[in-house]
């Protein structure tokens, strides 16, 4: 799990909030729409990974796959699960904290 969250942590960094304070009109959009491809594509790969752990198991009750590439498969999906868990708490948290603010 460490690994994944350094992963997306790597990704988002590239889209900090700092390059859209300085960038001029035009350029403010471009960032927005970059944070929002970089959560997407975390969350068409975590889909990918869903998947292809699904495919895995299911190969491996039909006897086509190893334990232990079953078990490699499973414990990547859970890796991918707790990541997308921990994502969505914190921007659980971040939605709270904004909405706590006054105005």
């Amino acid at each position: 799990m460490i690994s994944a969250l350094t992963n997306a942590a790597t990704r988002v960094d590239s889209f900090r909030l700092d390059k859209v304070a300085t960038a001029g009109a035009g350029e403010t959009a471009s960032a927005g729409q970059g944070f929002a491809a970089a959560m997407a594509d975390m969350a068409r790969e975590a889909n990918q990974t869903m998947k292809g752990a699904e495919a895995t198991s299911i190969q491996g009750v039909n006897g086509k796959a190893s334990t232990q590439a079953v078990v490699d498969a499973v414990m990547g999906a859970e890796r991918t699960l707790q990541t997308a868990i921990a994502i969505r708490d914190k921007v659980v948290s971040a939605y709270l904290e904004l909405s706590r603010m006054s105005i």
